[in-house]
Formats: C-alpha cells, sequence, structure tokens
C-alpha cells in the first residue's frame, strides 16, 4: 500500500515539477524581451514540448497571470506595510498608488493585456486587477474622509490612470521624464490643495 501510494503521488510531483520550472523559465524570458515573446519559445527554453505548456497555461494570459502572482503577495505585502506605517490617509494613497505602478511595469508590455482584461469578466488577469481596484478604492475613501483627496474622484479611475501611466513608458513619444510628469499630473487631479484643506503650502504635501 505504500508503494502503491508514493507511486501514485510521482505524477503529481512531476506536473507540479514541470509548472514551476515554465514560470521560472517565462520569467526570465518575459523580463529579457517583454511579454509578446513566443509561448513557443518559452517551451523550448525551459526543454519541454507546447503541448506540455499549454497544459499548464492554456494561453498568454493565464500564464501571466500565474507569473504576476508572486508580485501580488510582494504587492499585497506592500499594502499592509503602509497601512501598518502610515497615519496620513493622503500620503498612503500616494505610496499605493506608487506601489501599484511599480507593480503594472514588471514586465515590458505587460499594461496592454490588463487593459485589455478589464473588459473580460472571467479573465484571471480582470480578477487580479480588481482586488486591486477595490484597494485602491479603500485608501482614497479614507484620504476623502480626511479630506485629502476630492469628493468626485473613483478607485477604478485611478487605477487605470496608473495603468495609463505604465503604458507610457513604452510609447514612442515617450522620454525619460514622462511617467514622473504624468505621475504629478495624476496626483494634482485627485489631491485636495493643501491651501484649500487647511491653507498650508501646498508643496509641502507633494
Amino acid at each position: 500500500m505504500v508503494a502503491a501510494g508514493a507511486g501514485a503521488r510521482r505524477p503529481r510531483t512531476d506536473k507540479q515539477r514541470n509548472r514551476t520550472h515554465i514560470l521560472e523559465v517565462a520569467e526570465q524570458f518575459f523580463s529579457e524581451r517583454g511579454i509578446t515573446g513566443s509561448l513557443d519559445a518559452i517551451a523550448k527554453r525551459a526543454g519541454v514540448g507546447p503541448g506540455t505548456l499549454y497544459r499548464h497555461f492554456p494561453n498568454r494570459e493565464a500564464l501571466l497571470a500565474a507569473l504576476l502572482q508572486a508580485r501580488d503577495d510582494e504587492l499585497v505585502s506592500r499594502r499592509d506595510a503602509i497601512r501598518r506605517e502610515e497615519a496620513d490617509s493622503g500620503t498612503a494613497l500616494a505610496r499605493w498608488l506608487e506601489a501599484l505602478g511599480e507593480w503594472l511595469t514588471a514586465f515590458d508590455g505587460l499594461p496592454e493585456p490588463l487593459r485589455a482584461a478589464l473588459s473580460e469578466e472571467n479573465s484571471p488577469l480582470a480578477i487580479t486587477c480588481q482586488g486591486f481596484i477595490t484597494t485602491t478604492d479603500q485608501f482614497l475613501h479614507a484620504a476623502q474622509r480626511d479630506g485629502d483627496a476630492q469628493p468626485q474622484v473613483r478607485g477604478r479611475d485611478l487605477f487605470l490612470t496608473v495603468l495609463a501611466t505604465a503604458w507610457v513608458r513604452s510609447a514612442a513619444l515617450a522620454d525619460e521624464s514622462s511617467p514622473q510628469a504624468l505621475h504629478a499630473l495624476m496626483q494634482s487631479g485627485w489631491m485636495t490643495p493643501r491651501t484649500e484643506k487647511d491653507g498650508s503650502d501646498p508643496a509641502r504635501h507633494s
């Protein structure tokens, strides 16, 4: 009985090992070439057939969702750290949006499939994005409650703005200053001017 049990577990172990190896190779491949790289090339580099890769990840979206899972965990950790460390709700929102922007640029070209996924309810990428939109709403509502963010702003719009800023990094017309300039424009769009809130210098809160 013991031998039979061990034999029954081995295929599952091999399957998990293959999946982990494919993810490791895909992480390196997408980091080098961006997310438009060939999935067949990933399979070849991993030393498996295309069929094996597609059994684990039926399409590029599924592979990206799996690759982002570890980064999702890192982003959740940063979210929790911001909540613990930051008493000022406006600064907390700004820090969260910065963390979100870093997550959205994990791979060159990532913003585009994330944008497309938002129109597909069952997409694994859309499900991931929706969770972070909810988190953005939570930080935003706290800032609005404290008068640090304007009342008409929505969390979904902030997420889309961060997504657009991430996309700009690879746009043909962008230069090195473009992401920072757009970030400043976004912040001035959601933040309540300090002079309006308490008469202080607005530069102090930037």
